[in-house]
């Protein structure tokens, strides 16, 4: 009888060891990503991962202004968050009701379950033949601004440029001219705030979402990004804003 019982408890300890090894094994690796200090307090990350799927309150994703060739050319993690989304994306562009012009935005809340993002911001990059760095720079100070007004403390965001056929401006400068912009509004945002001027805000993470092809230079770009903000914020005027106290 010992002997039966010592039995079943070895077998019981090979059982136990043998679903924590197979739960190990099959639980999801966490996306590679590169954490990077910004400004007041910011967290700038690289995550390799797609627009569906960052927890954060507010994704991010920018759409170039809508021709009769552009939606046969656009491939990859666009069609995906419009599939995820069941074509809401796809149906405002179609309908004309955005069509992607230079800053245009829109806002709306994600149908629950469809993606982890709680709602999303389109941002118009406007004619893809006339893209220009300092047009990413304006997309980060709309985004952040975009952010801001909603509470947004964690924002994730993805230009998906490539993905729709433009290969103009490298990856890296694209997301260091983004991530540039994001920073100086975000400084301005602070300053606004402790002279009274705006109500408490935080911005916690800024995550820049990139594919394994380009994230090491996304990183190069996002680290570049961040030592360029510095120093521009630490040349900014530092009398009030106004002469008006509230």
């Amino acid at each position: 009888m010992n002997k039966l019982l010592a039995m079943a408890a070895i077998a019981l300890v090979f059982l136990t060891s043998s679903v924590n090894r197979s739960g190990a094994q099959d639980a999801p690796n966490p996306p590679a990503e590169t954490r990077i200090d910004g400004l007041e307090g910011s967290t700038e990350i690289v995550r390799m991962q797609g627009p569906y799927d960052a927890e954060v309150p507010l994704q991010v994703v920018c759409y170039f202004k809508r021709t009769a060739s552009s939606d046969s050319r656009m491939a990859g993690a666009p069609v995906e968050l419009d599939k995820h989304l069941g074509g809401l994306i796809a149906s405002l562009r179609s309908r004309g009701e955005f069509d992607g012009e230079e800053l245009e935005t829109i806002l709306f809340d994600v149908p629950e379950g469809a993606i982890k993002p709680k709602r999303l911001l389109l941002i118009g990059l406007g004619d893809e033949s006339s893209l220009s760095l300092e047009r990413m720079e304006r997309v980060g100070r709309v985004a952040l601004r975009e952010a801001v007004k909603v509470g947004a403390t964690k924002v994730a965001f993805a230009p998906l440029i490539r993905d729709q056929g433009n290969t103009q401006i490298a990856t890296g400068d694209v997301e260091n001219a983004v991530t540039r912009g994001v920073l100086l509004a975000y400084d301005t945002e602070k300053r606004l705030q402790k002279q009274g001027f705006a109500r408490p805000y935080t911005l916690e993470e800024w995550v820049v979402e990139a594919g394994p092809k380009y994230y090491d230079e996304t990183v190069a770009g996002v680290k570049k990004a961040v030592g360029e903000a510095r120093v521009a914020a630490s040349k900014r005027e530092s009398t009030p804003y106004s002469n008006k106290s509230r």
